[in-house]
């Protein structure tokens, strides 16, 4: 494993964690310090701008590919990573989706 997804960049997603992996709550403390270790590594395997080099690596890429289940940590977290980026984001809205009704067209007043 030492030599496996060795890279010397941190790993950030500034865009979809942008206060880090561990505060989002996606992400165990141990998942957050493997994908900011060696998130660049499996960025740049899965992007196909780096080649793989160790027999781990390979099954790393063949993982990406769809081509065979996910069997160790780093494949799994990876995994977990791209479908929490992936999904589509909830949104919620205070107004609820009801019409607005006007309350002066109701009110009659008749002082007959």
């Amino acid at each position: 494993m030492a030599e496996s997804f060795f890279s010397q960049q941190r790993f950030f997603d500034n865009k979809n964690y942008p206060r880090g992996f561990s505060r989002h709550g996606d992400f165990t403390i141990k998942e957050s310090l493997l994908l900011e270790k060696y998130g660049t590594a499996f960025k740049e395997l899965d992007n196909e701008i780096r080649k793989p080099s160790t027999a781990e690596e390979k099954s790393f890429v063949s993982v990406c590919r769809g081509k065979k289940e996910a069997s160790n940590e780093y494949e799994k977290i990876w995994l977990k990573y791209l479908n929490c980026v992936n999904k589509a984001k909830k949104f919620h809205t205070l107004s609820g989706g009801k019409p607005q009704v006007d309350v002066t067209d109701d009110f009659i007043d008749n002082d007959d």
